[in-house]
């Protein structure tokens, strides 16, 4: 059963290990984007190098889903009504945040404009 869909934030923590994000990776199954693969790539390549980040991409990869065309058309949506509120959320975070919502599952960040957002499992 999915239960959660992963932001890169989520994904970075997870794979730093941080004890607070492990069991939503460990109890749960969840999903992300080729797009939050691609920011953790750039991240770890970046911060970590290139091994670790082909093997971070390669392990993660089976989780990650399609994004249909309508699902990036309500989530420039989201973004823009976000925007209107004064939160600054990206391309990818719009998309992940949709992509929770047509799921029913909860999305998983610890990015700060999403504290107070509902269906958001935010975690610091």
């Amino acid at each position: 059963m999915i239960s959660y869909f992963y932001d890169t934030y989520a994904l970075i923590e997870y794979i730093d290990e941080n004890p607070k994000y492990r069991k939503f990776f460990q109890e749960n199954k969840g999903i992300t984007t080729r797009l939050n693969l691609m920011e953790l790539y750039y991240a770890m390549l970046k911060d970590i190098g290139k091994e670790k980040a082909e093997i971070a991409f390669d392990s993660l990869s089976p989780i990650a889903v399609e994004i249909k065309d309508e699902s990036i058309k309500e989530a420039m949506k989201l973004r823009l009504e976000f925007k209107n509120k004064k939160l600054n959320i990206s391309y990818v975070d719009a998309i992940g945040y949709q992509l929770s919502l047509e799921n029913n599952i909860k999305f998983l960040t610890g990015d700060k404009e999403f504290k107070k957002i509902k269906n958001v499992e935010f975690v610091k």
